[in-house]
């Protein structure tokens, strides 16, 4: 059995993902494997992957349903080391990135999650366009007596498999591909907060990030960051949280004060965001929910 395992998760991405894969498999940790999980319509990155077939650390893994919490779900269920480690199809890790996650959580045994910083590729730095990102400037932990922090992102997080044990795994109703478009991260970090866990944000956990976002694609980014929010946020108030309510309702308003305010002071506006974001709020009463999981029911 490994000593810790990360999980990528691909759709249709065959110009970054030979990248993503070789850079991880690059890692001088001793004793990793790496756990591919393919949702592409196509089998262009399969093709790509090839070039690493002979690497027993791989293992691959192509499946029809679309959804990046299914994924994330079933590439946990395969990995074999107790902590798994995630980056995205966009990202280059650099070759201590599966050390300092092993560090990180050596430094702190009582953390089941951690959230390290997702950097913008050096080669993008000047470029129109937006790569999103994630700068963490010292190391903290997060937990209960702080109140709850959106924090992190997907492309650069590990978990400890006692934590998917306690609270169970992400949300298929959420995240990319699925019918609620995103918001996985945010609300498994929330379940995680509701249950006592500790959550390390660590700047020695570093990967780059290299997915350019422009113009069209980063409006529907933000509609897609919205919807998400909103349905994460309004599951955990039909289950009765009133922290949840505040959380959200503080979303809304701000916002809405936000492009009030904006056009006086020459700001971008992100109507499209909070639009969606109630969109979001709306979606979610069409789906049922497991009031014990805090999860939706299956989606079929």
């Amino acid at each position: 059995m490994p000593a810790i395992s990360s999980v990528m998760c691909t759709r249709n991405r065959p110009r970054s993902i030979g990248q993503a894969v070789a850079s991880v498999l690059a890692n001088d940790h001793p004793d990793f494997e790496l756990v591919i999980v393919d949702q592409s319509t196509d089998n262009q990155t399969e093709q790509v992957l090839k070039a690493h077939a002979l690497d027993q650390r791989l293992k691959y893994i192509h499946v029809e349903k679309a959804g990046l919490s299914a994924a994330y779900n079933l590439g946990i269920s395969e990995a074999s080391a107790s902590t798994v480690a995630f980056t995205d199809d966009d990202c280059q890790a650099p070759v201590d990135w599966l050390r300092s996650v092993e560090a990180a959580f050596g430094r702190y045994p009582e953390v089941e999650m951690l959230y390290g910083q997702t950097l913008v590729g050096p080669e993008l730095a000047h470029t129109p366009g937006v790569v999103p990102s994630f700068v963490i400037s010292e190391e903290r932990v997060l937990g209960q007596g702080l109140g709850f922090q959106v924090a992190g992102m997907g492309s650069n997080f590990a978990i400890q498999k006692s934590l998917i044990s306690r609270i169970g795994g992400f949300d298929e109703a959420l995240g990319g591909g699925g019918p609620l478009k995103s918001s996985q991260d945010f609300d498994f970090l929330f379940r995680a907060w509701r249950s006592g866990a500790l959550t390390l944000l660590s700047p020695d956990v570093r990967v780059n990030h290299y997915g350019l976002r422009a113009g069209a694609d980063w409006t529907a980014t933000l509609k897609a960051y919205g919807v998400g929010d909103g349905a994460f946020y309004m599951k955990h108030v039909r289950c009765g949280d009133f922290y949840a309510m505040k959380l959200l309702a503080g979303i809304i308003f701000r916002g809405a004060a936000r492009e009030i305010i904006n056009p006086l002071r020459r700001k971008p506006s992100k109507l499209a965001y909070l639009l969606s974001c109630l969109k979001g709020i709306g979606l979610s009463l069409r789906y049922n929910i497991d009031r014990n999981k805090r999860l939706y029911t299956p989606v079929l």
